[in-house]
């Protein structure tokens, strides 16, 4: 689920809509060169996006020949979902019966190769509904067998892979968590990991953007009964595996978080220790683990290293917080670990740079906070 992500979990209520598509001109621009890893960064911001603390553009995830979804809040904290084609061009759109009130609207997350689009919604009745966008701009919104018809209950669609395959979970009557898994011909198969709880809040959750991958394999975690986190792998045939890194705490709250997996079963993410920090961690596919922290990092509680999404070549892409509680970006290649932070970010607490994916190229997307507090979308290439 990528839970550190920081403005998309304080926002948790997310979204916008009405069942019409704006289209405009990218406001991009290319504001620096990072000389030392030979990267470019464009900053973009979608057409009405908001000006203020908690208002601005949050791209989320890049497919392989650059586009890019995510979300816009615009000055009435109303979400949008928009689509940057790899030009630069970028087109708004909202899920029909979405809200129009303050923390409701749409939201995108996962964009395949051909550009199909999924996400959710938060729509007038205060209910969660998961959305396919078909690349000609068709959306289609579906609920899952099971899902809650309760306040802020609902379907959560997550990631899409070449196929048109959707991976997401449900909330059901009971605020539990469950996985599914939507089918291109719109049938659903739903799924808990083994040992997740029951009570309210808990459940089986999918990663979002890069939760499953082109054969099927789906990444995700599970809380369980005392709140901790565990991760989990679900093969196509319905086989799931799950796994803890050593080193996480068993308290409350901790534990370990996948966020994303590869072409070739590779899992990245965070593990949150005893005392409250974050520590990275590469899975491969064997289930060999691999930890790891980033330099600069903090070591205070809920400061550290958090990955977010490994493309196919195994690079990872993240943010680390470090001991001022400033955000800032890496990434993390065979050859090294490289750090970065985009011009315009702000350096004050909980300001910064925020990577969310990275394609098979190796572009890397994400936002940055600026001294006022509003998110901004940047591009950085090889």
């Amino acid at each position: 689920m990528k839970t550190c992500k920081p403005m998309l979990l304080t926002a948790m209520t997310l979204f916008a809509a009405l069942a019409i598509t704006v289209q405009a001109s990218a406001q991009s621009h290319v504001i620096a060169f990072d000389a030392a890893a030979k990267a470019k960064i464009t900053t973009f911001d979608a057409p009405g996006a908001g000006k203020g603390a908690g208002q601005g553009t949050v791209p989320y995830g890049i497919n392989p020949p650059g586009a890019i979804a995510g979300a816009d809040i615009d000055a009435g904290r109303v979400f949008h979902g928009f689509l940057r084609a790899a030009g630069g061009k970028i087109t708004k759109f909202d899920a029909p019966g979405a809200g129009k009130r303050s923390g409701y609207g749409t939201a995108a997350y996962g964009i395949n190769p051909a550009g199909a689009i999924t996400g959710y919604d938060v729509d007038v009745n205060s209910l969660f509904n998961g959305y396919l966008r078909a690349k000609d701009g068709k959306v289609t919104t579906f609920q899952a067998p099971g899902a809650g018809t309760g306040f802020l209950q609902g379907t959560f669609a997550a990631s899409i892979n070449a196929t048109g395959t959707i991976a997401g979970y449900l909330l059901d009557a009971n605020n539990v968590h469950h996985g599914y898994v939507r089918a291109p011909d719109a049938t659903f198969t739903t799924f808990d990991a083994p040992g997740a709880g029951t009570g309210s809040g808990q459940g089986t959750f999918t990663d979002f953007f890069s939760g499953i991958n082109p054969a099927g394999t789906i990444t995700g975690f599970y809380l369980d009964a005392s709140n901790v986190y565990h991760s989990y792998v679900r093969a196509p045939d319905g086989t799931i595996t799950t796994f803890d890194v050593s080193g996480a705490g068993t308290g409350k709250s901790q534990g370990t978080q996948v966020a994303s997996i590869n072409r070739v079963g590779a899992v990245t993410g965070e593990y949150i220790d005893a005392s409250n920090v974050y520590h990275g961690f590469l899975r491969a596919s064997d289930g060999t683990i691999t930890k790891f922290n980033v330099a600069g990092a903090g070591t205070g509680s809920g400061q550290g290293t958090v990955p977010q999404n490994i493309n196919p070549a195994g690079a990872i892409t993240g943010f680390y917080l470090d001991a001022s509680n400033v955000y800032h970006g890496f990434l993390r290649t065979k050859g090294g670990s490289t750090t970065f932070d985009v011009p315009g970010a702000g350096t004050g607490q909980f300001q910064g740079t925020i990577p969310t994916a990275n394609d098979p190229a190796g572009a890397i997307t994400g936002y940055y906070i600026d001294a006022g507090g509003a998110y901004h979308g940047f591009l950085r290439t090889p």
